[in-house]
């Protein structure tokens, strides 16, 4: 009975982190076309929008690769605190550098649509990567104050003892949960007052515009509100213990199922989001990776056939391209 009851258990384990990896490795793949195709194009490396939404992306593998990494360490390998703290040190950075991502690229829309004259000015690469800096130092404190009140008030033995590598675990003390408090607060306050007032600008900008402006206001303004999506969707990250707080008191019979099916949703399936939301929907960027991946089919067809005339296969790809005014 024992040896039936821990093989459904090892069976349980290996099918949750086996469908984890699946989806961290599908998930990865798309966002990385995303990022090839990007760098790939010297007009998306150009674009300040592109560079910030860029940048989401590959913040977001960052975060799925090291909490898919942790969700398989959790079943197969024993934490020790350092590596643990390390982790959760790169997982809290990544996850606040979301919603702060989301602010800069909602002002870039807001300038582009009510300062046109002066978004070539104030909107550049460098100064797009200069708040891609300012966005990882600020997101950056409140990992290393978590660090520096474990060292103020442990001690150094505790580095060496086996863990649950979980933050509400590992940073336990009231210093950490006033301040966790505190900088949820002030990051989501700040952020949704950014996304209200440039949406609010871009709507009036949509509404006194006309022509092609008031299609531009529009498109800013959907895309501000995309950005509000975004960010309700990064709040699930935050909320997921109150989730499997009222999941588990509802069904405390299902508690593993609850806790695996909420990771899943609050933790993976947004990650997706990102190029869905904007690669996809973007005109331009959805543009380029067609005719990439066309010029790529239609050279390796050509190539392994070898069964049309010099110049008819490619141009018949050519042709299915979107023209430079498309782009």
């Amino acid at each position: 009975m024992n040896s039936t009851g821990r093989l459904d258990s090892l069976n349980e384990a290996f099918s949750r982190n086996f469908i984890t990896f699946v989806f961290g490795v599908i998930i990865n793949c798309i966002d990385g076309t995303f990022v090839y195709t990007y760098f790939k194009s010297e007009v998306l490396c150009r674009d300040p929008r592109y560079v910030l939404y860029i940048h989401l992306v590959i913040n977001d593998m960052i975060v799925l690769t090291f909490s898919v990494a942790l969700h398989i360490f959790t079943y197969t390998i024993p934490l020790t605190f350092a590596p643990c703290c390390i982790i959760l040190f790169i997982l809290v950075t990544t996850t606040k550098n979301s919603p702060l991502n989301l602010a800069g690229m909602a002002v870039e829309r807001y300038i582009a649509v009510c300062r046109p004259l002066h978004h070539a000015q104030i909107c550049t690469v460098q100064r797009a990567y200069a708040l891609i800096a300012l966005i990882w130092v600020v997101s950056l404190i409140p990992g290393l104050t978590d660090i520096m009140v474990v060292l103020a008030t442990q001690p150094l033995s505790v580095f060496s003892r086996i863990v649950i590598c979980y933050p509400t675990y590992l940073y336990n003390t009231p210093y950490h949960n006033a301040q966790s408090v505190a900088v949820q607060v002030l990051l989501f306050s700040f952020v949704v007052l950014t996304l209200i007032i440039t949406y609010l600008k871009v709507l009036c900008a949509a509404q006194a515009a006309s022509g092609s402006d008031q299609a531009s206001a529009r498109n800013a303004r959907n895309t501000i509100l995309l950005h509000g999506v975004q960010l309700l969707i990064c709040t699930l990250s935050f909320i997921s213990p109150l989730i499997n707080l009222i999941s588990l008191s509802i069904w405390p019979q299902n508690r593993r199922f609850i806790l695996f099916t909420t990771y899943l949703l609050t933790e993976l399936i947004p990650r997706l989001l990102s190029p869905l939301i904007y690669g996809v929907r973007d005109k331009k960027f959805s543009s380029l990776i067609r005719l990439h991946f066309c010029f790529k089919n239609c050279t390796s067809i050509e190539n392994k056939m070898n069964l049309v005339a010099p110049g008819e296969g490619p141009n018949r790809c050519y042709s299915e391209w979107p023209s430079k005014t498309d782009l």
